[in-house]
């Protein structure tokens, strides 16, 4: 097989010596080797070669389990996310139930410091009566609305971590 050398003139060939142009000595070395090259590539077939991976003995991952799949099966994983969940909804718990208590358990506190509060009417009604029966009620109404609102950022929070994998 013959290889034509592109050196500009189109004389010469890789096969034949006589017109190798690679011994020429006016022609630039970097012309030359390359030529020399050709003509060592066009006499031999170049042999083949298997590139493989240095991890084909490698042992396989076993494949990525997502978060609700590890919840689900109640893995070790899995534990560790709902006991997140359920310690951040027992702190929130025992936050509102810390808020009512001192809330409502210094109201006898302040009457029992102050007793002369214990006689004062409003609208002919006392006012400790007015205190229990009517003030606590707007007071359960926004602590469970703060309940509310920090249960469900927890939940969407968890979701969010559930849902990322």
């Amino acid at each position: 097989m013959n290889r034509r050398i592109p050196d500009g003139t189109g004389a010469g060939s890789a096969g034949d010596p006589a017109n190798d142009p690679a011994g020429d000595p006016d022609r630039p070395p970097r012309l030359r080797s390359a030529s020399r090259s050709a003509a060592r590539s066009s006499r031999s077939t170049p042999q083949r070669v298997r590139v493989t991976s240095s991890r084909m003995n490698a042992t396989a991952r076993a494949p990525a389990r997502s978060v609700s799949r590890e919840i689900d099966e109640l893995t070790g994983v899995g534990e560790v996310y709902l006991r997140s969940l359920l310690r951040s909804q027992l702190r929130l718990g025992l936050s509102v139930i810390a808020v009512l208590a001192l809330a409502l358990g210094t109201l006898p506190l302040v009457f029992a410091v102050i007793p002369r509060l214990g006689t004062v009417r409003v609208f002919t009604v006392p006012l400790p009566w007015l205190l229990v029966g009517v003030s606590v009620y707007p007071l359960l109404f926004a602590v469970a609305w703060w309940h509310v609102i920090a249960a469900e950022r927890a939940e969407r929070d968890f979701a969010a971590i559930v849902d990322s994998d």
